[in-house]
């Protein structure tokens, strides 16, 4: 019962590892918030996990402010942020659209800032400090022939997360961020499936290659990340500030 007392908003959090992270808070006494864009699914998931369901568009100022102010009317303040939504594409560099661009920065890079922003404005006013945990990527860490765009938001991610972490210790706002490698699910199977209309493969091709790299031997999976959400949102990591955490079978090191 690490978090026991505690309150977490998780965004994206709907499927998949931000559906992960929720459960393991709350079986560690954590009250949560799931913030999703997807009205019915997270109101599904909250009710099958014991969540309180919040539909937020992160990609839009208007709806950050309106799901933090609902969740902080529901768990009576917010202790721990979980900035985990976010959007995959890919393309080569030659055919990149403006559209794309636009869309994953909006949601990776500018959702994550302002919705970090508002709890963070929510934590300095109550006084109390707190934990925000961004979800950065190994895809920050490299470039991708063909994930360009994506990387670039991953490494802005990182970047912010060292940026805010300097800032706003200093108002007891402890900000660091995970890095997963290839994490199997829903998520990756979207993400096969453009691997496999650009590189001409069939479906799962990609799933067993990026798999057998892994020097672990196998792909992540969400509650291969739990772990280390719940320790970085404990008062274990008191001390830890403005880090970047490879959670990924030891694809990366840094």
């Amino acid at each position: 019962m690490r978090l026991d007392g505690k309150t977490a908003l998780i965004t994206g959090a709907a499927r998949g590892i931000g559906r992960a992270f929720a459960e393991a808070y709350i079986a560690e006494g954590a009250t949560v918030a799931i913030a999703d864009i997807d009205a019915d699914r997270v109101r599904a998931t909250a009710a099958e996990i014991g969540a309180r369901p919040i539909v937020m568009d992160v990609s839009r100022q208007d709806s950050i402010e309106a799901g933090v102010a609902e969740a902080v009317r529901e768990l009576g303040g917010i202790d721990i942020l979980i900035n985990n939504a976010a959007l995959f594409d890919l393309a080569p560099i030659v055919e990149i659209t403006r559209d794309s661009f636009d869309r994953l920065f909006s949601i990776n890079v500018a959702g994550t800032l302002f919705t970090l922003q508002a709890v963070a404005r929510h934590m300095i006013d109550r006084g109390q400090g707190g934990r925000i945990i961004n979800m950065a990527s190994q895809a920050g860490r490299r470039g991708e022939p063909l994930v360009a765009v994506y990387c670039a938001t991953k490494a802005a991610v990182i970047s912010l997360t060292q940026s805010a972490g300097l800032d706003l210790i200093r108002h007891g706002i402890n900000v660091n961020a995970i890095a997963p490698g290839v994490v199997d699910g829903e998520h990756w199977d979207g993400v096969d499936a453009k691997f496999a209309a650009h590189e001409n493969k069939p479906r799962g091709q990609k799933k067993r290659e990026v798999g057998a790299a892994v020097p672990y031997g196998r792909m992540g999976t969400a509650a291969d990340l739990t772990g280390m959400a719940v320790f970085l949102a404990s008062s274990e990591a008191d001390y830890i500030v403005a880090q970047t955490y490879n959670v990924d079978g030891g694809n990366w090191m840094s």
